[in-house]
């Protein structure tokens, strides 16, 4: 079987070498209001669902919950084990086949780490997987980009220096998917990625989570956790339960 884009991307040291900016304190904002708005008794199970190296999981356990993070990235879960603990454990794992069964109180998944399959039923199947995962009273987060806002938005090419590497990137829209071209030159050799992630709207949303057995409760714009408007939010925060 062929390995996908995210298969190589997310586990190239480039990946976090280009990311290595992102801010742990917007994390943990996005996590000290949404537990505030949650109100998950102490000690409940959250699973963090292509958790990368753990930011979010590390500071909900902090927090006092018991967390399981998963990811396909071997090298992001090798990272995160460092921290493992009592009440934190990381596994490699597919999102689309989770084992446990009603056994979380909170599912999330963070941070635009949905919308890499090719196919809509791919997508409703890794939503099932989630479904199944939480207890029936339990509670699914996700945390999308503003596909409405990002397209509008979209700079077509620009260059980012990180650590001595000159990344040119290169976004556009095509097949209802956002392409991110990244090329850059490093010891003499030339890499090239991509990143391909569907160009999801809230109503696309809506249809899959109702073929997945959920429904959205409740719809954020940003990590504030103020009101969704289409064309200005960064966010699309969706707050679902088990129908």
């Amino acid at each position: 079987m062929q390995r996908k884009w995210f298969q190589y991307w997310f586990n190239s040291p480039y990946y976090h070498i280009l990311y290595s900016q992102r801010n742990d304190e917007e994390a943990e904002f996005l996590i000290d209001n949404l537990t505030a708005y949650l109100r998950p008794a102490a000690e409940s199970r959250i699973l963090d669902i292509a958790c990368g190296r753990g930011r979010h999981a590390i500071y909900l356990q902090k927090k006092g919950f018991d967390v399981t993070g998963i990811d396909l990235s071997e090298q992001s879960i090798k990272y995160a084990k460092q921290f493992e603990q009592k009440h934190l454990h990381f596994f490699v794992h597919d999102m689309r086949k989770l084992g446990y069964i009603n056994y979380y109180d909170i599912a999330l998944n963070m941070f635009t780490s949905f919308g890499y399959f090719d196919t809509e039923k791919e997508h409703v199947n890794a939503l099932k997987s989630f479904r199944k995962s939480i207890k029936d009273d339990g509670t699914l987060v996700i945390d999308y980009f503003n596909t409405q806002k990002i397209i509008k938005n979209l700079t077509q090419r620009e260059t980012k220096s990180v650590e001595g590497i000159e990344f040119d990137i290169h976004k556009y829209v095509s097949d209802g998917k956002i392409i991110k071209n990244i090329d850059f030159e490093h010891k003499s050799k030339h890499f090239a990625f991509e990143e391909r992630v569907q160009a999801f709207s809230k109503s696309d949303f809506e249809r899959m989570l109702e073929k997945s057995g959920l429904a959205i409760k409740a719809v954020f714009g940003n990590y504030a956790l103020e009101e969704f408007d289409e064309t200005k939010s960064d966010r699309l925060i969706l707050v679902c339960k088990k129908i």
